[in-house]
């Protein structure tokens, strides 16, 4: 069914994966070990599907997405992406999350040339495809990124929280099995899947004790993914996206273009630098550290009265709360899409040829196929030219 009535061009939507098994991340490189999504993430993710589903697909609704097919899934409407590190918990989530979007329906029978009735398996089901992209993961391999997370540890800031951490991090231990309670740790994530499938852990960890884990947790994780400044390399996991977004509300605007939601499943990181660079925190303190799981962030595309096309940016935590929050971008609550363009573009990396320069990497995902030993600034002795 499609309705044209008036309502939203399209909407890119950023969402975070569902709950998923303990992983490692490597405090120093911030890679990380493989994880699998749990059953509570698959639940997790197919009600923000439904949730997303009742928001854009139901003509009754005020952010209903214009000409959009509401009950069998028009694959050129959708497209699909997902981080590519971790394991497959984010390419999974987002599986999880368009099965909610797109429930099962028997509308999308198909009627063979000689009668015959076909019904997708399990009573309908739409295969949705999507894929992964090392884009998200852009930090990784990322030389200037690992400095950016030296200068971090070395800082005053840095140095006083950790004084402040010690004595809980130090109460702390017994719970931490081999885990170190190093500041820089994952520990929040060791203790809240111990905490969420550990029956003993859950009815034998102190009051409070999550709460700190996650306190301590949010400000490292704020410290890390933001900078000073828009195009810092502190930011690199939101300016690698950028691009893909930008490009995706331009082609909204497009009469011949198709694709009315863009999705992006992701991991936490991006959501802390994007609220950073498009001045959301500034409002809002409050989500300035990690999202929690089956986080989205909706960016919508409208057109108003005149014909300008306006982007708005809304925000939904995870499973915290029931409706979209509306977060302002650079002070308002909308702002239109050449100058949403003007204020992000600068500071985007747009191929890899720019992230290998951006993050000083001449060997690693693709960047050997590049011809750095003329730069001056990669390469400053002998030119004359000093960093």
């Amino acid at each position: 069914m499609v309705n044209t009535t008036a309502g939203l061009l399209g909407v890119v939507l950023l969402a975070r994966h569902g709950d998923r098994t303990g992983y490692y991340q490597d405090p120093a490189t911030y890679n990380s070990t493989q994880a699998y999504i749990t059953p509570l993430g698959e639940q997790q993710e197919f009600e923000l599907g439904s949730f997303l589903r009742k928001t854009y697909l139901n003509p009754d609704s005020p952010s209903f997405i214009q000409n959009i097919s509401t009950d069998v899934a028009n694959i050129d409407q959708l497209a699909v992406r997902a981080d590519a590190g971790g394991g497959n918990v984010i390419l999974n989530s987002a599986y999880a999350l368009v099965q909610g979007l797109y429930p099962s329906t028997k509308k999308c029978e198909m009627t063979l040339a000689n009668g015959t009735t076909v019904i997708p398996p399990l009573g309908g089901y739409q295969y949705i495809p999507g894929k992964s992209s090392p884009l998200f993961t852009s930090w990784i391999d990322c030389e200037y990124f690992q400095y950016h997370l030296a200068r971090v540890y070395a800082s005053p800031a840095f140095k006083d929280m950790s004084n402040t951490a010690a004595p809980f991090l130090t109460a702390l231990k017994p719970y931490l099995g081999d885990v170190s309670n190093n500041f820089t740790n994952m520990i929040y994530d060791h203790v809240n899947v111990q905490y969420t499938y550990n029956k003993t852990y859950y009815e034998t960890l102190p009051p409070t004790f999550l709460q700190q884990a996650r306190y301590y947790s949010d400000w490292l994780q704020r410290n890390v993914f933001t900078d000073s400044v828009q195009n810092s390399i502190g930011q690199i996991s939101i300016r690698t996206l950028l691009p893909d977004i930008i490009w995706a509300l331009g082609n909204m605007t497009e009469p011949s273009n198709q694709v009315k939601i863009n999705i992006q499943e992701i991991d936490y990181k991006p959501f802390i630098s994007l609220f950073n660079v498009t001045n959301a925190t500034v409002t809002d303190p409050d989500i300035s550290g990690t999202v929690n799981y089956a986080s989205v962030v909706a960016l919508e595309l409208s057109q108003d009265s005149q014909g300008h096309h306006e982007v708005s940016m809304k925000f939904k935590n995870g499973t915290q709360d029931s409706q979209f929050r509306q977060l302002k971008m650079f002070g308002n609550t909308s702002i239109t899409l050449h100058s949403f363009i003007a204020e992000l573009f600068w500071s985007t990396v747009n191929s890899t040829n720019e992230w290998c320069f951006s993050c000083n990497q001449t060997v690693h995902r693709g960047c050997s196929v590049f011809n750095y030993s003329n730069d001056p600034f990669l390469h400053p002795h002998n030119t004359g030219y000093n960093r």
